[in-house]
């Protein structure tokens, strides 16, 4: 039987399906009549448990007691900051080179301390900047060490963390930072210690260094040792981790 060609659509197949288009509109709408005479179906009752607070206020000595500051760390860091600062050594001489004299670091300050300081400006008012307090001292002939604590106001930008993790994040270059990953600090999530490279230059002595980097809550702190003896990793390791227990 040879291959018929393929059929056309003709006039009855296009009013064929006119009409069933017709028929489902008609339908429809019929469907929406009949439901806009009913009734309206009234809902199920929503389930509520008993409430978990009492009806009244408790009476007048009868509160609980606040959190303390071992309970909430908020309680701690929303004080003075300068109090949360590592105390200065013992036989360890005052140096101001952190700061102002009486430990507090305005935003133009701390900010001014960075390569690119307007960036640094405009980057940490925009993580919500609050405060900043610092301490240094000086020990031995050249040994001098500093300490910064930074606090953020809360937002969904969490500028303590963001902070910490931007410093951390070019440590691992040699012309910018200290050439390696560092080690992580005991107790902390995102904590990290490093030494640099020593670094000589004619003329003049040795130059060495060690940093942390840490954030606990809205709190972010960053250390510094410089010398012109070598520092150990255990130098810098212990007052990283003494550091981040007062926070």
């Amino acid at each position: 039987m040879p291959n018929r060609p393929p059929r056309r659509r003709g006039r009855t197949a296009l009013l064929i399906a006119a009409a069933a288009v017709l028929g489902i509109v008609a339908g429809t709408a019929t469907g929406y009549a009949v439901q806009a005479d009913r009734a309206p179906t009234p809902l199920p009752m929503l389930a509520q448990p008993g409430l978990a607070y009492p009806a009244k206020s408790l009476p007048k000595g009868k509160e609980p007691e606040p959190l303390s500051a071992e309970e909430d760390s908020q309680v701690r860091t929303d004080g003075d900051l300068r109090k949360l600062l590592l105390k200065r050594p013992a036989g360890a001489r005052e140096s101001t080179e952190a700061g102002a004299a009486d430990g507090w670091l305005s935003l133009d300050e701390y900010a001014r301390d960075f390569e690119e300081p307007g960036f640094m400006f405009e980057d940490l008012a925009g993580a919500g900047f609050r405060r900043a307090a610092g301490a240094s001292w000086e020990q031995g002939e050249y040994r001098e060490t500093e300490i910064v604590l930074v606090q953020f106001r809360p937002s969904m930008s969490l500028g303590a963390g963001s902070h910490a993790l931007m410093q951390q994040g070019y440590m691992h270059a040699s012309w910018r930072g200290a050439g390696n990953t560092g080690d992580p600090i005991k107790g902390s999530s995102n904590g990290r210690y490093y030494v640099y490279d020593v670094k000589r230059e004619a003329g003049y002595l040795p130059q060495y260094r060690a940093r942390a980097i840490a954030q606990r809550g809205d709190v972010m702190f960053d250390i510094h040792i410089y010398d012109t003896e070598p520092i150990s990793k255990k130098d810098i390791r212990t007052l990283a981790e003494r550091q981040l227990e007062r926070l």
